[in-house]
């Protein structure tokens, strides 16, 4: 996760007490975070004001040409002689739904091109219907973006949007496009089966195996979103503690990559030389199968990675502390074939990622 994306998402989940904590800490402006107050907030106005919009258009392209970042309407900055501007007050954007709706409009008309994966969230809203806006904006495949408002190429340099020296500017226009892959985990499944359906789990030399077992399944597939040819995909994956004994971790069905030896536990794979993955395409890496049995010892923890070549890459990680993992298996045995329920628990309380 990039550390625009990081801030954006800190802002989604703890809202307004985030907000207090970067006025309480003097945050300070920098190469992710932008704090604007808002001028759109007369009663009759009926669109974006034009010094939001330029502001808007200024931090579009300034944080999509450089890193991406986040811009956090609704705070007054002050000047700190040491650290620069902070954040000083809360100065709550009026009839924030509204704003909002001017943003999302506004947006398409900042920069050539357009950067159509700009997203806004209101971070908390009062019972007057006023509050915070943030807006996440990524790096673009397709820089450099060019503001309509002056017709200016800008990068962040600080806490600052400035205009690209022609050096820069250069080098971004001969800098080729890369893709940007998307990690899915589909195909998901829970089953309960008995010993007897898979010996091969359980000899019948160990002494009062289990009898039955729970199994999780799912597939990990990369999902090329950008628009060029993704070349060089590649997945590891390590599972570094297995819950106990008699469990398992099953790697299925990856026979059309590339192998890479790696330690006990671990799936090394990637694409051969000659498979390209063309835009909006998805590939799929393999199958997983985690077997347990009632038999838990230890924590579940398994980690993963995928990407391609010259792009960022994408993590998962499947946690399961060991009292969690042992009520969890005993609840899907009692309700045996009735874990629709416990499949998207699963899924929802145990997994985390870059999704």
């Amino acid at each position: 996760m990039s550390r625009a994306e990081d801030i954006f998402q800190k802002l989604i989940y703890f809202g307004e007490e985030a907000i207090d904590e970067f006025i309480v800490n003097l945050q300070s402006e920098e190469l992710f975070l932008d704090f604007k107050r808002t001028d759109s907030s007369k009663k009759n106005a009926n669109s974006l004001h034009k010094d939001d919009r330029r502001n808007l258009a200024k931090c579009i392209s300034g944080f999509a040409n450089s890193e991406g970042g986040v811009v956090v309407w609704g705070v007054e900055c002050a000047r700190n002689v040491e650290i620069g501007d902070v954040a000083r007050a809360k100065v709550k954007v009026e009839n924030v739904h509204r704003f909002l709706s001017w943003l999302e409009n506004a947006i398409s008309g900042c920069t050539i091109p357009s950067h159509n994966k700009v997203r806004n969230h209101i971070i908390a809203a009062d019972e007057n219907g006023n509050g915070f806006v943030a807006t996440y904006i990524p790096k673009s495949e397709l820089a450099p973006l060019m503001t309509t408002i002056g017709n200016t190429f800008y990068i962040r340099s600080g806490s600052n949007n400035v205009p690209a020296p022609y050096s820069v500017l250069a080098g971004m226009f001969g800098r080729r496009p890369q893709a940007d892959i998307e990690l899915l985990i589909t195909d998901k499944k829970l089953e309960i089966s008995e010993n007897s359906d898979a010996d091969i789990l359980y000899p019948s030399s160990i002494d009062s195996p289990p009898e039955k077992y729970m199994k999780i399944g799912f597939t990990i597939r990369a999902h090329n979103q950008s628009n060029v040819i993704a070349r060089e995909l590649y997945m590891s994956c390590t599972t570094s503690s297995d819950g106990g004994v008699y469990n398992k971790v099953r790697f299925l069905n990856y026979n059309q990559m590339d192998t890479i030896t790696g330690i006990e536990g671990q799936l090394n794979i990637i694409t051969r030389p000659e498979l390209r993955v063309p835009p909006r395409s998805t590939i799929k890496f393999a199958d997983v199968e985690m077997i347990f049995s009632p038999y838990i010892d230890n924590d579940f923890l398994m980690d993963g990675v995928i990407g391609a070549d010259g792009t960022a890459p994408r993590n998962f990680r499947i946690y399961i502390a060991k009292n969690k993992l042992r009520s969890f298996v005993a609840q899907a045995m009692r309700e045996d074939g009735e874990n629709k329920h416990l499949l998207n628990e699963f899924f929802h309380d145990f997994i985390s990622g870059d999704f």
